[in-house]
């Protein structure tokens, strides 16, 4: 039989170390696992935030059971504060840009409106003198009240029945719905008061709530019709600082004018 060979014992020295280091290093490992702090515990909610977040959970569940109902209402807009400028004359950037008589109005969210007011009667004051002539110009910017109702607000706050008015409006567009319905209501209520409007523009014309506006502002006697190109001349020399610039009708006036004159008699039939 052959002898069976022992190791050498460096052979066993060098096992035997190894053997022991590795025995550290998991002894090692283990011990960092367990000085590893837990993740801390959630903080209890404050009482406060705890009833706010359930506040707005009932909110938003009663804005969806509203919705599948068809119940949600839109909360009102908070528009700025009713605000008008007005004066005896207005810059010709404004007039050349406002009053053009194009077809597509885009950009254009004023309304320029140029006034004329006669008053004939007796028992007048300073400002509505028999024969006085009242004179200038209004405008706005469509996020607060229209030029046309504010005209009734700054410029005839009162009505004398014994009196009688002559106004003419040169406005840069119609009415709008809204505002064509008033200013009836105002002449059926003021029967000695006769309004003349004239317009560069017709606004939203093919709209049926505006178109039956119009209408019941000529049924309620105001004079309605579209501004002609001598009446882009008169509204310049009359209401616009010219700061040495002359009036130059655009080159489609008086087609434009046929246009809207068109569509404004096809409205009135």
């Amino acid at each position: 039989m052959a002898d069976r060979k022992e190791p050498k014992a460096s052979s066993r020295v060098k096992e035997k170390k190894e053997r022991k280091e590795g025995e550290k290093k998991e002894r090692k490992e283990g011990k960092k696992k367990e000085e590893k702090p837990p993740p801390p515990a959630p903080q209890p909610k404050k009482e406060e935030e705890k009833k706010a977040e359930d506040e707005q959970k009932d909110q938003k569940e009663k804005k969806e059971e509203k919705a599948e109902n068809g119940e949600l209402k839109v909360e009102p807009m908070e528009l700025p504060p009713f605000e008008i400028i007005s004066g005896e004359r207005f810059s010709p950037f404004f007039f050349k840009f406002q009053f053009k008589n194009v077809e597509y109005s885009s950009g254009r969210n004023k309304t320029f409106l140029c006034y004329l007011v006669d008053v004939q009667g007796v028992n007048g004051g300073a400002a509505a003198a028999e024969g006085n002539t009242l004179r200038g110009y209004m405008e706005d910017e469509h996020i607060s009240g229209h030029a046309e109702e504010a005209f009734f607000h700054q410029v005839l706050p009162e009505y004398d029945p014994q009196r009688r008015y002559l106004v003419t409006w040169y406005v840069s567009s119609s009415p709008c719905a809204a505002c064509a319905a008033k200013l009836a209501e105002i002449l059926r209520q003021r029967p000695t008061m006769r309004l003349k409007l004239m317009a560069a523009r017709l606004f939203m014309w093919e709209e049926p709530e505006v178109q039956d506006g119009l209408r019941r502002l000529s049924a309620a006697g105001c004079k309605l019709r579209v501004m002609k190109p001598t009446d882009f001349q008169y509204t310049w020399d009359t209401f616009v600082e010219p700061e040495d610039q002359s009036y130059v009708p655009w080159e489609d006036i008086q087609e434009n004018y046929e246009f809207y004159e068109e569509k404004l008699s096809n409205i009135l039939q």
